[in-house]
Parts: structure tokens; C-alpha cells; sequence
């Protein structure tokens, strides 16, 4: 990938973050744009690799949608009533052309996380959100014990919780976090790495 290439990414990131992040966020209190922005703004308060920040910052990106010379993100619209848009799968078959699997994969998985957390932790559906309780019911609900054990056993699975965490923690309106330019130089090596 050219340097010409990485920052075309990454400006097509931006572009996205400012124009569609600005929409209403499933019927939470923040934007779309907010809410991953204050997911890694907690990835990063973790102290996370750089590679789980971008996972946090993109985690959602399968909800947009834009054609471009880089490839079309996304060609479903949000969530209905009844019907998952699997963004998840969207953002991370489109991330995994620019960035490295361990941002990739953890966005993939991090609807399924949901669901594991909700079949293994006692408590954990309680602190869902009334958005992510409705999403969780379209996303298929608790996993089965067979689905506990196969996601188990795949890569990036306690990547993907720990995300799941910072997304359910990334709902705070009142939250100042950094806006996107802050977390560009960490995309631009992400991108160059791969």
C-alpha cells in the first residue's frame, strides 16, 4: 500500500466520521460518530495496543454506508425493527482491506461478543442499553452453549469482549473525549503495517 493510499483511507474515515457520524446513533443519546469515538477514548484510557483502539474507534463503521474509489462500506441501512444488517461482518470485510487483522477481527466479532457476554455473564444483559437490549433480540439473543464454546475457540474472542465492554461504556453524552484528527497518526501505521 502506497503512502497515497493510507492517506486516502484514512481521509475517507474522516469524511465518513463528519458527514454520516453526525446521525442519530440507534436511539441512544450520542451520534454515531460519538459513540465510537468515546469507545476508544476508553480503549485508550485502558491503556489498549493500537491495533484495539482503531477496533474501537471503527467498530461501527459497517453502519455507513459511501461508495468510493476504496470500496463500498456498508449497503444496508441501520438496523430495522426486524432485521440485523450484520454491520459488524460489513465494517470488517472493508477494514480488512486497509488494516490489520487485529483491527479487523475484533470488529467482526463484537455483535457476537454481546451475545456471549449476555449467555455467560450474570448481570451483564441487565447493563444493556434499551438500543442494545432491542439489537441483541434482531442479533439472534444469548448464544447456546454450542455457540459459547465456537466462539470460545476463535481468534480475537477476548478482543472482541473487551471492545463489547468500552461499546457498551461509549453511551455517555456528557463524555469529552478527542475527535477523530487525534487517533490519524495511529491509522496512518495501522494501515502501513499491513
Amino acid at each position: 500500500m502506497t503512502n497515497q493510499d493510507i492517506v486516502y483511507v484514512v481521509d475517507e474515515l474522516a469524511t465518513l466520521f463528519a458527514e454520516q457520524g453526525g446521525n442519530e446513533y440507534l436511539g441512544e443519546a450520542v451520534t454515531q460518530a460519538e459513540h465510537m469515538l468515546r469507545a476508544a477514548a476508553c480503549a485508550e484510557a485502558a491503556g489498549a495496543p493500537d491495533a484495539l483502539i482503531a477496533a474501537a474507534l471503527l467498530h461501527d463503521v459497517g453502519h455507513f454506508t459511501r461508495q468510493s474509489s476504496s470500496g463500498e462500506i456498508s449497503g444496508h441501512e441501520l438496523m430495522s425493527a426486524s432485521t440485523d444488517n450484520r454491520h459488524s461482518h460489513t465494517g470488517a470485510d472493508w477494514l480488512a482491506a486497509w488494516f490489520p487483522e487485529a483491527v479487523a477481527e475484533p470488529v467482526r466479532l463484537h455483535v457476537a461478543a454481546k451475545r456471549y457476554l449476555c449467555a455467560v455473564e450474570p448481570g451483564y444483559y441487565d447493563k444493556l442499553s434499551e438500543a442494545s437490549v432491542h439489537t441483541l433480540g434482531v442479533q439472534g439473543g444469548p448464544m447456546s452453549r454450542e455457540e459459547v464454546a465456537e466462539f470460545e475457540r476463535g481468534g480475537y474472542a477476548a478482543d472482541a469482549v473487551t471492545l463489547r465492554r468500552w461499546d457498551e461504556a461509549a453511551k455517555d453524552p456528557d463524555a469529552d473525549v478527542p475527535g477523530f484528527e487525534h487517533y490519524r497518526v495511529l491509522l496512518e501505521r495501522l494501515a502501513e503495517s499491513d
